[in-house]
């Protein structure tokens, strides 16, 4: 199944929606989409024009 990967803050399930699905509710509140680990370094002396930008959780938010 191919789609976004929502979890709950609360009670940290995890769902798997299609793409353009609407974001799930768990909890009372909208769930947060899960992002993968940044593999590569992002910033300027380490950026390649070719190599494709995916949005990721770079771990300064805690939660990792």
């Amino acid at each position: 199944m191919t789609g976004k990967t929502y979890s709950c803050e609360k009670c940290q399930k995890e769902k798997t929606v299609p793409q353009g699905d609407k974001i799930p509710v768990c909890c009372g509140l909208p769930m947060t989409l899960k992002l993968a680990s940044c593999t590569k370094p992002f910033d300027a002396e380490t950026a390649r024009s070719h190599a494709v930008d995916e949005p990721c959780n770079d771990g300064t938010d805690g939660n990792n």
